[in-house]
């Protein structure tokens, strides 16, 4: 990983975003009073970005781009700027950009254009512009990228997926480089009323900066977000011929799916387990060395739970099954540091993965675990290192691995081990 790039509710670009999660900052703001009242939204907050593309982005890009392809963009020129832009042969060049919704803004806007205006008033770009693909599609054109253009759909998995079969892209031979990460842009008025509706979206109008609670006891809900984050993967020869400056290396990989349900996490945590003890193999490494872990930790009443034991498990290599509690209980917490960053940012569902991702491979680089912030009392389920409130140091020397997990509606599954140079 040589470049990173972001556009966040934290930020508008990885660094400014990093140093305010470092601070502690909440990105989460009122939405506008004309959308609470006209549509009965029962949530008035949300983490909405803190740079408008309006201020970076040329007006032709903005008519022509989703706003989700606009985050995507700003994003990846960041990254590609970060890697000090790789001179490489445009058929080893790839793009991998997920995202969980793809262009909802454009594709309601065009709807609400046929019913108040007529099927011919429709804009001739409204399906490049909607479909899913359109961010990696806008990148792979803007950089030349010959070598393919993916886009995973795997809802709140997706980001982590992209920098997983960006990965896999390179172990395979197919490129030397790949810009990878994913983008949302879903604070709508309709997404929210029907997220809300499942009953998944925290309903803490009265103290929206708090009102994501990852691991707390008193957690209701996520708090929706909007971003992306891109980064720049490349091989090691690629990156050691050029003198590329390195952050961080994708050491293991894991992918499962609970075969469960749509929505609901398998409640034994098995398929996380899976995946997470997946990555861990496949980076040579066991439970106990992973030093950090960025949790998917949406702040959802079960779904914090679910993780936390499955965490608890995967560290505690002597542990077979977070389903086995009595083991559970006799596993003690692990000693690697637990950051539960949507406490800050919201839930950027597809972006999500790609942003933590960056979180940890920043953590590995600063030797910092970033805080969980709005823990008033730590769920008495949750045996794990949480950091609370201000950031933890790390091992100040030797080579140190950490875990990023991304969970997703269907039963996705994600996790990446990264290591530190």
């Amino acid at each position: 990983m040589t470049g990173i790039g972001a556009t966040t509710p934290l930020g508008g670009t990885a660094a400014d975003t990093w140093q305010a999660v470092l601070a502690g900052h909440s990105g989460v703001r009122p939405l506008p009073s004309e959308w609470i009242e006209r549509y009965e939204l029962p949530v008035s907050f949300a983490a909405q970005i803190a740079v408008e593309p309006s201020e970076v982005l040329a007006t032709p890009e903005l008519r022509r781009l989703d706003r989700s392809a606009q985050f995507a963009m700003i994003a990846a020129r960041e990254a590609w700027a970060d890697a000090g832009t790789p001179q490489t042969d445009p058929t080893r060049l790839a793009t991998v950009v997920g995202t969980g919704i793809g262009g909802v803004w454009t594709m309601l806007g065009a709807w609400d254009t046929v019913r108040e205006r007529g099927a011919r008033r429709v804009l001739p770009m409204t399906v490049p512009m909607l479909m899913p693909n359109s961010p990696t599609a806008n990148i792979s054109v803007a950089f030349g990228a010959k070598a393919g253009a993916h886009t995973p759909v795997s809802a709140c998995a997706s980001g982590a997926e992209a920098i997983l079969l960006a990965a896999r892209t390179i172990r395979d031979g197919r490129a030397d480089v790949v810009i990878a990460g994913g983008t949302e842009a879903a604070i709508h008025p309709m997404p929210l009323a029907a997220f809300a509706k499942m009953q998944a979206l925290s309903l803490r109008n009265d103290s929206p900066a708090t009102a994501s609670r990852p691991f707390c006891t008193t957690r209701d809900g996520f708090v929706m977000g909007e971003g992306a984050g891109v980064l720049v993967l490349e091989s090691a020869e690629h990156a050691a011929a050029r003198g590329a400056r390195v952050y961080a290396q994708v050491a293991g990989v894991g992918s499962t799916a609970d075969a469960y349900g749509v929505a609901p996490p398998d409640p034994s945590g098995r398929g996380q387990l899976a995946a997470m003890r997946t990555a861990i193999d496949d980076a040579g490494l066991v439970g106990a060395d992973i030093v950090h872990v960025n949790a998917h930790a949406t702040a959802t009443p079960t779904g914090d739970t679910i993780e936390s034991l499955a965490i608890q498990a995967t560290l505690s290599d002597a542990v077979p099954d977070p389903a086995d509690s009595a083991d559970l209980a006799n596993a003690g917490v692990p000693d690697a540091l637990v950051s539960a960053t949507k406490s800050m940012t919201g839930h950027l569902l597809g972006a999500a993965g790609a942003i933590e991702t960056i979180f940890t491979v920043l953590a590995l680089r600063d030797r910092t675990a970033p805080p969980t912030t709005n823990i008033e009392q730590l769920d008495p389920e949750v045996h794990l290192n949480v950091v609370c409130d201000r950031p933890a140091p790390l091992p100040a020397r030797g080579k140190i691995a950490a875990l990023n997990n991304a969970f997703g509606f269907g039963g996705h599954n994600i996790a990446l081990v990264l290591t530190a140079p």
